[in-house]
């Protein structure tokens, strides 16, 4: 998606330890234009494969699948990272590590939204490790969910994650895939 490799070149910066900060419009302050155009794109790709929701972790992956799940009609559940007195049971719980924040968190889907009937398509801001996205697969295994699909908005694709979602066989798309960070310049692959 070249508006959004145009996003990540202008606004972008490559910080130590291959981290990205672009939270001038994803995950600390949303462009909502951006945002728009980003749950076009996934409505367009996942469109038919008749997903009844959209999961995602709170909280840089809610925007783009609120987007996506106002695309395609069709409600966005969140993981949440901290209980509340409202979720403490009937839930689906796992445990992802954290590269950027370098922590472990539990995830929680209350079984009340995710079930056997749905079919599920995944969305998060970044796949680098892959951790997040394989502690939501857990999750929808556990409802008994089909998983129709995984998106990313920013694929790290130098690191394991791609890798490892492609052993699952679940089509994964990513609208930017950054293949280097060369002398803090942001490398491309061709096919995003």
């Amino acid at each position: 998606m070249k508006l959004l490799e145009n996003y990540i070149i202008e606004k972008g910066n490559v910080l130590p330890g291959n981290v990205l900060k672009v939270d001038s419009f994803l995950n600390h302050q949303i462009d909502p234009a951006l945002m728009k155009e980003i749950g076009l794109a996934f409505s367009h790709y996942f469109q038919d494969l008749g997903v009844t929701k959209i999961v995602t972790i709170e909280s840089s992956g809610i925007a783009p699948a609120v987007f996506a799940g106002l695309e395609m009609n069709v409600p966005v559940v969140f993981a949440r990272k901290k209980k509340s007195i409202t979720l403490q049971e009937n839930l689906y719980t796992t445990s992802v590590y954290s590269y950027t924040k370098k922590e472990a968190n539990d995830i929680s889907i209350s079984k009340n939204f995710l079930s056997a009937d749905d079919t599920v398509l995944i969305i998060d801001d970044f796949l680098a490790n892959g951790q997040a996205v394989l502690g939501l697969l857990e999750i929808t295994e556990w409802a008994g969910a089909k998983v129709a699909g995984i998106g990313i908005v920013i694929e790290k694709s130098f690191q394991q994650g791609r890798t490892l979602l492609e052993k699952t066989g679940i089509p994964i798309y990513s609208l930017a895939r950054i293949s280097s960070f060369e002398n803090e310049q942001i490398k491309f692959l061709e096919e995003a």
